[in-house]
């Protein structure tokens, strides 16, 4: 990444705060073994495989988490361009509206600005992120039953802020000598995802053809 887009994506303009793991644990092991394999070079579609002897949970957990810094950071450096004005709608487009739900102020689905969809989103990952009961960060803590159907919920609401992104704010990334660095990291995200079944093919459609046109998923 250039000076110039790193200035871009400093930490001022972060949505949230990073989430980090702990040097020392099993989890931060992993996290440096995917990123020394994305600094390699290796094939995108190489580098999301499970390791020889690795757990599935563990290997989703990381990702989940490394997915959450990255894409809340892409959508902090846009977010200024994104208002409830310019974004009256969390959508993905004329044919793609996404409404907000959860267990406490929005208990049926709600059409919301997307800012504050964004808001919520982020907010409502960083709680699970950071709940030791759903992704544990001792060696040995089992993880719960639940936890891949949480790790799937996360990576289909991430995969919208990708949309709206692409869809609604691109010439903005494109201003700021960002769209290979955006793309890079939703191939990663795309491969992933389908390497391990984590998202509804529905919920992919959005960027379907758009992904043919800009992203190239093949190369």
């Amino acid at each position: 990444m250039s000076m110039a887009l790193k200035q871009v994506f400093n930490k001022d303009r972060t949505f949230r705060p990073k989430r980090k793991f702990e040097p020392g644990t099993q989890r931060f092991d992993l996290h440096k073994k995917a990123q020394a394999s994305l600094n390699a070079g290796l094939d995108l579609k190489m580098a999301v495989q499970l390791p020889h002897g690795e757990d599935l949970n563990d290997w989703v957990a990381v990702h989940v988490v490394d997915f959450f810094n990255r894409i809340n950071l892409i959508y902090g450096t846009i977010s200024d361009s994104c208002t409830d004005q310019t974004c009256p709608v969390m959508s993905g487009g004329p044919r793609y509206e996404y409404r907000w739900q959860d267990e406490h102020k929005y208990k049926r689905p709600t059409a919301l600005s997307a800012p504050k969809y964004m808001s919520l989103l982020m907010d409502w990952i960083e709680v699970q992120v950071n709940n030791e009961n759903i992704f544990p960060t001792n060696v040995g803590t089992p993880f719960p039953k639940t936890f891949m159907q949480v790790a799937k919920k996360i990576l289909s609401r991430l995969f919208r802020v990708f949309v709206h992104v692409y869809i609604h704010h691109f010439d903005r990334v494109s201003q700021m000598g960002a769209e290979a660095h955006v793309n890079t990291c939703y191939k990663h995200f795309y491969y992933f995802v389908t390497e391990f079944n984590l998202t509804d093919h529905k919920e992919l459609e959005p960027l379907g053809s758009r992904s043919k046109r800009r992203i190239k998923l093949t190369s």
